[in-house]
Parts: C-alpha cells; structure tokens; sequence
C-alpha cells in the first residue's frame, strides 16, 4: 500500500461498498479498476480491515455463494453510511485546505 493511502483505507473500503454487496477480493478488484491499477490493495491489509470495520458497526457481512464458492460477502450498515458521508466531508475539506498551499501565490 502507497504511503499516499495510509489514513484514507477505511474510507476507501467504504466508498467501494457504497450501493453494493462484494466479497473481499471483489472489493480489491473495483478498487484496482476504479483507480485504473494505481491502488492494488494486498489481501493482508484489506481482509482485517473489513474485519475492523464489521466490528466497528459499520459494515454487515454473511456467507453466500458466488460461482459455486462460499464467499463472505460485505455491505454498508447504517452507521457505515453516515461514517462515509462525514469522511467524504472531512476529505473534501482537506483537498480543499492542502490545494489552498499548494497553489502559487500571485
């Protein structure tokens, strides 16, 4: 994982789950095409994430098949939603504070 990403995985996991029903690797793989392969989450990281973010309430899991295999599968609860509302806002703000530096000063 970029150390660019260290911080935001969370918010990553949440976004990826918004509106959807995935298993692990499924996850891993909408990251990889959303961001055109720049993000390629390892197993080792995303896996107790989503355990962590079970845990935390803010996402509900249960087996189900997926292609013949027993696949546990992952959604947003709730409070997951309004953890990726107040993320998504706490994101925004910081782009828009760091661009303010960033920009040359004329």
């Amino acid at each position: 994982m970029t150390d660019a990403l260290r911080g935001h995985l969370d918010a990553v996991l949440l976004a990826t789950l918004d509106g959807r029903r995935l298993h692990g690797y499924g996850i891993i793989e909408t990251v990889q095409a959303r961001t055109k392969g720049a993000l390629d989450l390892p197993t080792g990281t995303v896996y107790p994430a989503l355990r962590r973010l079970e845990n935390a309430g803010y996402l509900h899991s249960e087996w189900s098949t997926v292609s013949g295999r027993q696949r546990r599968t992952y959604q947003l609860t709730r409070a997951g939603l309004d953890a990726l509302a107040a993320k998504r806002a706490a994101w925004r703000e910081f782009t828009s504070t760091i661009g303010t530096v960033l920009e040359p000063v004329t």
